[in-house]
């Protein structure tokens, strides 16, 4: 069996990152920066062209119409998310290939990571009190992870009337760590329309989590002797 491909992001190496953690495959990044531009910059200038082929090889103005109107839907979705403190999202595909019932069709996930200011707490406490304190989870669970304390939680639900989202049955699986700084809890949410598929989206999860850092895992450790107290 050959070894994964690993790719490393340029994100990976930015000064002001908070967090580190590996995706398995089946995840695309998206852009906000590049999908939600101020008005007359660059990236907005950047984004009007890369859109531009495809509103020209549209048939006629009905399809460029609903091309952007689905593109605004998404950015509507996107900016919603970055106003409550999420910093990373990624569309999940993957091939519903699993036991007898797989019938090979794609499934579709999304997957984000937020950041929430909490109260100056020890890390367990704060791991505990961000599942204790919501309500309609039907499934949580506290580990012990090589990056600290971890509360996982679970619910099914149907978006509200007027948002974004469509209006079908939702599941989505979060992971709570609470930042070394003990100011800030890191959510880590898996979110899929396949709730019949919970157990494998579960192990999706449970493996992005297992590989979060707080501390750059590319920096080269310290010679032997160095940086350790006497």
């Amino acid at each position: 069996m050959s070894a994964p491909t690993i790719v490393v992001d340029d994100s990976a190496v930015d000064p002001h990152a908070e967090l580190w953690f590996a995706e398995p495959p089946g995840f695309m990044p998206l852009p906000l920066d590049a999908l939600l531009p101020e008005p007359d910059s660059r990236a907005a200038h950047a984004l009007r062209a890369a859109a531009a082929p495809f509103l020209d090889s549209a048939p006629d103005d009905t399809v460029r119409l609903r091309f952007v109107s689905h593109v605004a839907a998404g950015q509507q979705l996107l900016a919603a998310l970055r106003e409550v403190g999420t910093v990373y999202c990624a569309i999940g595909l993957h091939r519903d290939d699993v036991g007898a019932a797989g019938d090979g069709l794609p499934l579709v996930s999304w997957f984000t990571v937020s950041w929430r200011a909490t109260a100056v707490a020890s890390r367990a406490a704060t791991a505990a009190r961000s599942v204790a304190s919501a309500s309609g989870f039907d499934h949580v669970e506290y580990w012990e992870l090589p990056c600290g304390p971890a509360a996982f939680s679970e619910a099914a639900f149907t978006p509200p009337a007027g948002t974004a989202l469509p209006q079908r049955p939702l599941l989505q699986l979060r992971a709570h760590l609470p930042h070394p700084d003990c100011k800030k809890l890191a959510v880590l949410a898996l979110s899929t329309t396949a709730l019949a598929r919970r157990s494998e989206y579960r192990v999706i999860l449970r493996r992005i989590v297992e590989t979060v850092s707080f501390r750059n895992p590319l920096e080269a450790a310290p010679p032997d002797g160095v940086g350790t107290p006497p």
